[in-house]
């Protein structure tokens, strides 16, 4: 009787310590859910046209007809905030997709192959990744000219360089496994060991990797918006909202104050959810290293 009394206190400390650590976890999962459901149905969930311009109702407080009030064109606020979400989280998901479509050519050819083709590829990805990414997006926005299209490029290429290196790195660990060298032996050729053996390993990786890094593109996006340099004025998009509304930053704070939470709980998430999967997916995550 006595143990039973004394041990179940110690269980339900146990599962109110584990709820409470799941419970960041369940909020990011919620807000990523709600910015998915955002981007995917906006013509459907927002209550107005974003670029619809309305001067006799500008610079409006919420009401009935416009719950998050107006900006400096009369402009519905809430919908903006949710094309915006449309807008940043594409942006983000093309940066990713080419990234990888850099990423794993690369980095498979330089751990499948090496020798010259390994070593030219690595000083390549070592000198890129001496400057920080967002110097360097910078830069190839000079060369390459502005716009959204122009600003993934960039983010691609300047983020790319650590892709690359961590398919060459499982590339290098697999090489020599057994089952590896027994397919080699049974005359499986180069895209069909890589596919079958070494693919599904790097996208492992390449998941967490990914997880961990949307939050910070995200930022870029926005910021290289916010300068001008991305998406064209007229278009929701968080990074254009807090530009415009720099003029109004004391007489309308919330035109600032709005989009900048969707950005920074929208980051927040993607970092929380970054991190769990880190710890799911990572084998050496359980040995303390870090990527």
């Amino acid at each position: 009787m006595t143990d039973k009394t004394l041990s179940s206190p110690i269980r339900d400390h146990g599962h109110h310590g584990s709820t409470w650590r799941r419970l960041p976890l369940v909020l990011a999962l919620t807000v990523v859910v709600v910015l998915l459901s955002a981007a995917l149905f906006a013509p459907w969930i927002a209550p107005q046209d974003p670029n619809l311009v309305s001067l006799a109702d500008r610079l409006k407080g919420p009401s009935a007809a416009h719950w998050l009030g107006t900006d400096h064109l009369g402009r519905d606020i809430l919908s903006r905030l949710i094309y915006g979400t449309r807008m940043s989280l594409g942006s983000v998901i093309l940066c990713i997709a080419l990234i990888l479509a850099i990423a794993i050519p690369l980095g498979g050819a330089a751990g499948f192959i090496g020798g010259r083709l390994d070593q030219g590829l690595m000083r390549l990805c070592d000198g890129m990744m001496t400057f920080p990414t967002v110097v360097l997006a910078l830069f190839l926005i000079g060369a390459l000219g502005t716009g959204l299209v122009n600003v993934i490029i960039a983010i691609a290429i300047s983020h790319f360089p650590f892709y690359a290196r961590m398919v060459r790195s499982v590339v290098m660990n697999l090489r020599s496994k057994d089952y590896v060298l027994a397919a080699r032996v049974c005359g499986a050729g180069r895209t069909r060991l890589f596919i079958d053996h070494f693919l599904p390993s790097i996208a492992a990786q390449m998941v967490v990797l990914a997880s961990l890094d949307v939050g910070h593109m995200m930022l870029h996006v926005s910021g290289l918006s916010f300068l001008g340099l991305g998406v064209e004025t007229p278009t929701a998009e968080w990074g254009v909202m807090i530009s415009d509304a720099r003029q109004f930053v004391f007489s309308q704070p919330m035109l600032i104050v709005l989009p900048g939470l969707c950005l920074l709980f929208s980051v927040m998430a993607a970092n929380i959810l970054g991190d769990a999967l880190r710890d799911r997916l990572d084998p050496n995550n359980q040995t303390g290293h870090h990527h």
